[in-house]
C-alpha cells in the first residue's frame, strides 16, 4: 500500500488433516480470510509453499488452479452468493453439470434439510436458507476440501446455529475436511481444532479431546 507493506500472513505452518473440522479463530485484519484464500487457491502466497497433498499450489499455473477449485474445494461465503434468477436446485446444479462425480441437486438439497424448497427463488428463501443452498452447491461436487469464510456472519443467532449444525452434520456424514474462520470465539466448541491468528501469525493451537455438540455452542 504505497510506501507501506502490509504482511497479511508470515511464518505460517500448518498440516490439514483429512476429514477434520479446523476452526480459526481471529479478529479482522488478523490474516485469517487470506489464509482461507491460499488453502482454496484463490489467493497465491508471494514466499513460501502450499500444497495439495503431493500438488504444490504456489507453483501452478492459472489452469490447474481453477482445476484444483472446481475438483478438490467447496466454498461458502457470508453472503451466499447465489444467482437471484435461478431456483435453490438450478443454483446446486451450476456446480454439478461441471463436477466429474456429484451427488444430484437433489440429494444435496435433502442433506441441508431443503427438499421442500428446491424450486424456490432466492428472494423467497430466508437468510438460513439461502446460506444452506450455498453448503449444498459446495458439497454436491463432493470437494475434498469445504472452505467456510465467516457463514454465519449475516445470520442472526437461531439460524446460525441451525447453519453450523449443517456444516457439521456435512463434515460427519460426507467426511470433508473442513475450515471455518470466524471471529466468534463460541464457534470454536465446534471443531476437532482450533486456530488463533493474530497480526498473520498463528498465535495458537488448541485441539478439542472430544468435539461438543452444536446444541451445546453457547453465544
Amino acid at each position: 500500500m504505497g510506501e507501506v507493506d502490509v504482511h497479511a500472513l508470515r511464518s505460517v505452518d500448518l498440516d490439514l488433516y483429512d476429514g477434520e473440522l479446523l476452526v480459526v479463530l481471529g479478529a479482522s485484519g488478523s490474516g485469517k480470510s487470506t489464509f482461507l484464500n491460499i488453502l482454496g487457491g484463490l489467493d497465491v502466497p508471494s514466499s513460501g509453499t502450499v500444497y495439495y497433498r503431493d500438488q504444490n499450489l504456489s507453483e501452478a499455473s492459472h489452469q490447474e488452479l481453477t482445476r484444483y477449485r472446481r475438483e478438490r474445494v467447496g466454498f461458502v461465503f457470508q453472503f451466499y452468493n447465489l444467482i437471484p434468477s435461478l431456483t435453490a436446485r438450478e443454483n446446486v446444479a451450476l456446480v454439478t453439470e461441471i463436477s466429474s462425480d456429484p451427488m444430484s441437486p437433489e440429494a444435496a438439497l435433502e442433506l441441508v434439510g431443503l427438499s421442500n424448497r428446491i424450486n424456490h427463488f432466492p428472494a423467497q428463501l430466508s437468510g438460513g436458507e439461502q446460506q444452506r443452498v450455498a453448503i449444498a452447491r459446495a458439497v454436491a461436487k463432493r470437494p475434498d476440501v469445504l472452505l467456510c469464510d465467516e457463514p454465519t456472519g449475516a445470520l442472526d443467532l437461531e439460524t446460525g446455529k441451525l447453519v453450523l449444525s449443517v456444516i457439521n452434520q456435512v463434515n460427519l456424514e460426507v467426511g470433508t475436511t473442513t475450515a471455518i474462520i470466524t471471529h466468534n470465539a463460541a464457534i470454536a466448541s465446534m471443531g476437532d481444532r482450533v486456530i488463533h491468528m493474530s497480526s498473520g501469525e498463528i498465535a495458537e493451537q488448541t485441539s478439542n479431546a472430544e468435539r461438543a455438540h452444536i446444541d451445546e455452542i453457547y453465544w
